[in-house]
């Protein structure tokens, strides 16, 4: 039986757009309809982006010691979370870093440093081994993370060969506040916008999980649609003990399902990217995300751990989809083995329930 959200499915195809009020619709889809929805969403996926997967890496170039107070994050001013804390690593260890995801099938690799934004002494660091980089895998995207840019910065950026700039709004506008005192919405809406202006494509995305309400997931979806994000990694909040979100468990696997989806409805073209938390909050749904999104982080997160990154590369491929740039067409990962039964009935180990 067909639903609303098909005929819009359709619609969008067909050069459609998504209005506010079926977005917030599309979150309140009930949970029996949501695989419905998924579908729905991936026909979508499956004509602006096919069946491949753009395969990311995050590198964190410098970890902890942020002086902003972001209330989600690890590395905020005043975190007491048990992480690794470590100045700016060095262009050797970076590349090692890098290549580590590249040899895994990362075609993009994410440069990221804690703070509130980059000195031009710092923007001439990350330039060298962008450069670097570059010179050694030409075919791989390198996007830079190095939070507000000032007058300059994307240039310098670019000219160095970035292909990207990520700076996430996170939340929406009518949130901000309730997430952040130490800068404001607008100073990440314009260091976008700046980026973009200068030959870099944009990279930004939401946390959700955050207290926000579906109005306001609804509204930082259409703020990335204006701004022009080319990216947008749709995270989930991953609640670290020592922060002040600590605790916060307001998500199902089907409501992250319905976010990614209207992510997806919204902002059709880009490559929407299920990112940090889809371990914690899709748990065994996590597939599904890929019926939706055409990107995903490989392997481990800035201040936290993902899953194997074979693990990530067998779900991609067990999907039927391609590592976007790999060449590699649907090879099938290999078969786990068959472990004869120890414990249970007739053992002395206890059973498996």
């Amino acid at each position: 039986m067909q639903q609303w959200f098909d005929q819009l499915a359709d619609d969008i195809i067909d050069g459609g757009a998504a209005t506010v009020d079926q977005a917030r619709a599309i979150l309140e889809v009930d949970d029996d309809l949501t695989f419905a929805l998924v579908s729905a969403a991936g026909r979508i996926r499956r004509h602006f982006h096919g069946r491949e997967v753009k395969v990311n890496y995050l590198v964190n170039l410098k970890s902890g010691k942020c002086p902003e107070d972001c209330f989600y994050c690890s590395q905020r001013l005043g975190s007491t979370a048990d992480i690794l804390r470590y100045t700016w690593l060095s262009n050797d260890e970076a590349m090692r870093a890098a290549e580590a995801g590249i040899s895994a099938g990362a075609r993009r690799v994410c440069l990221v440093a804690s703070g509130k934004g980059p000195s031009n002494r710092d923007v001439d660091r990350v330039g060298q081994l962008i450069g670097a980089l570059k010179e050694e895998h030409p075919d791989v995207e390198v996007c830079a993370c190095l939070g507000i840019l000032k007058d300059g910065q994307a240039e310098a950026l670019s000219h160095a060969g970035a292909d990207a700039y990520n700076h996430n709004l996170n939340t929406a506008e009518s949130h901000y506040d309730s997430i952040c005192t130490t800068h404001e919405y607008e100073d990440r809406r314009r260091t976008v916008q700046h980026a973009r202006e200068h030959g870099l494509s944009a990279c930004s995305g939401l946390i959700a999980g955050m207290g926000e309400t579906h109005e306001q997931l609804v509204e930082v979806a259409f703020s990335l649609l204006e701004i022009g994000a080319d990216s947008v990694p749709v995270n989930f909040l991953m609640p670290f003990d020592g922060t002040p979100l600590s605790g916060h468990d307001e998500l199902t696997p089907l409501e992250c399902l319905r976010i990614l989806a209207m992510v997806r409805f919204v902002t059709p073209r880009a490559d929407v990217r299920v990112a940090g938390g889809r371990e914690q909050h899709l748990r065994s749904l996590q597939p599904l995300g890929l019926e939706i999104c055409n990107s995903l982080f490989l392997g481990d997160y800035l201040t936290s751990e993902g899953q194997e990154g074979q693990a990530d590369l067998d779900m991609i491929r067990d999907c039927g989809f391609t590592v976007w740039g790999s060449g590699d067409a649907t090879a099938a990962a290999t078969l786990p083995p068959t472990h004869p039964r120890t414990r249970g009935a007739g053992t002395p180990a206890p059973a498996n329930a």
